[in-house]
């Protein structure tokens, strides 16, 4: 679904101001939203926590949900996934270069927009992720995403726009 919008609406804003792309973005969430509710309800689900995971686990000093504990080891190996592809595989290294000057890569040969496009596919791929491993945390309903939008902004304007570790300290120092 993600290369898809890219493919059709997203790929017409990257010449224009950032703000445009930011708008254009927020209006899509919006549509999904609604369609969703149209097409299935509003009604808000539940999704149990995986039997193996359920309970709380004693850490010697408190107890912690077990679920919540699996949770942050997946997102561990996950941002560690990330890191490595932006930063050790050929892809990130086009990425990276694509950001600064996609003129130049693309007069190296590099096809610039199908790398952005994989991309786009990669994040809306790590954003259903996301929902797929917080769903057991948080009640299912259309707009659940649009409750962490306000905490998604802050990690940006704390961690830097474009900056991984940034990205990562923004995370957990909201997260606090």
């Amino acid at each position: 679904l993600g290369v898809v919008m890219e493919r059709l609406i997203i790929r017409w804003f990257y010449a224009r101001p950032h703000e445009d792309q930011l708008l254009v973005t927020f209006g899509l969430s919006i549509v999904f939203v609604e369609l969703v509710r149209w097409y299935l309800s509003s009604d808000t689900k539940t999704v149990q926590t995986p039997a193996l995971l359920q309970g709380i686990t004693n850490m010697g000093f408190m107890f912690y949900p077990t679920y919540r504990l699996a949770v942050g080891g997946i997102c561990a190996v996950a941002l560690l996934v990330l890191f490595l592809v932006l930063y050790r595989t050929r892809l990130g290294m086009i990425v990276r270069a694509g950001i600064e000057d996609s003129v130049m890569v693309d007069s190296l040969g590099i096809n610039v927009d199908r790398v952005f496009m994989i991309v786009f596919g990669i994040g809306a791929m790590a954003a259903g992720f996301a929902g797929f491993i917080n769903a057991p945390i948080v009640s299912l309903a259309p707009e659940v995403g649009e409750q962490i939008l306000v905490q998604t902004f802050v990690v940006v304007v704390i961690g830097g726009v474009g900056s991984f570790p940034g990205a990562v300290l923004g995370g957990l120092i909201a997260g606090e």
